[in-house]
């Protein structure tokens, strides 16, 4: 689903290279073959200078080898952390979210948690496949940004992740939709009303709704249903008096002999539509 990669920035302090003796600049030359000789700071560096050179999976090694080999170190929680949002950018999702789990249960104090959680649910965000595929994905993404903003209300990461949460709730509507489209057409018209009527009643708030209110006029018509079909079609011309869709419901209806044509809505989009006026619903 998501067409780029959303940024994360990292928190200054973990940018920093570390201040020690025994420091070295990363290089193309390879390390030596025993990371327990090289000083921590060489190797945090190492990976801090291979990251901003964007060479992700020598970055991934080097944090690695200092959680490794040096965990009682100060900076071993920092290269957890920085190893986890390598593998974000190196688009290494599953190792990601294994990374940051342990850091989130090894370090539930650090002052960092709340990025680690945010990070974590960007990683299963990346991962949401596109409608016509399984919707798993996109469930564990809404559940990890949920995480988000009720440990973090208050956080700048909330706000991106209620943001995105949104976008995630329209994509489950967008395959409901698909679903239902496809039942349908292939007229099985009881399994087509429930995907319909799941998204009225469950994913209001997205931009699937005017169809699959139109889509429930249709479909109850072909049942021979018109009360439930000028009921559905009362909700859209209440919420959606303007739109395209409630236009077809009329439409629709009209042909169905169950509205006459004279009295199409020739109103303004602001206006109540003709069915809302006739049943008073509204969402």
């Amino acid at each position: 689903m998501p067409t780029s990669r959303p940024a994360a920035v990292l928190p200054a302090l973990l940018l920093l290279p570390l201040l020690v003796g025994g420091c070295s600049l990363f290089s193309n030359s390879p390390p030596p073959e025993n990371p327990a000789k090289i000083p921590v700071g060489t190797l945090y560096n190492r990976g801090a200078d291979a990251l901003n050179a964007r060479k992700y999976d020598i970055a991934i090694k080097q944090f690695d080898n200092v959680e490794q080999y040096y965990p009682y170190s100060p900076w071993a929680a920092n290269a957890q952390l920085m190893q986890g949002y390598s593998q974000y950018l190196e688009q290494k999702y599953p190792d990601s979210i294994a990374t940051l789990d342990r850091f989130i249960q090894l370090h539930p104090a650090s002052r960092e948690i709340s990025y680690a959680y945010y990070l974590r649910a960007l990683d299963y965000y990346e991962q949401i496949e596109d409608i016509a595929r399984d919707q798993k994905g996109t469930q564990e993404a809404m559940t990890a940004l949920r995480e988000v903003v009720n440990r973090f209300p208050q956080s700048a990461y909330a706000r991106d992740a209620r943001l995105k949460i949104d976008l995630c709730r329209d994509h489950l509507a967008g395959k409901e939709m698909e679903i239902g489209r496809f039942y349908e057409r292939q007229h099985l018209y009881g399994a087509a009303l429930g995907r319909f009527q799941r998204v009225v009643d469950d994913y209001q708030t997205t931009n699937h709704v005017a169809e699959a209110l139109e889509r429930l006029v249709e479909v109850y018509l072909k049942l021979g249903m018109p009360v439930e079909a000028q009921h559905a079609a009362a909700v859209l011309g209440a919420n959606y008096p303007g739109s395209s869709w409630y236009l077809d419901s009329y439409r629709q209806l009209a042909a169905d002999g169950q509205v006459k044509a004279a009295t199409a809505p020739g109103r303004a989009p602001e206006q109540p539509g003709f069915f809302g006026r006739m049943f008073g619903w509204i969402f």
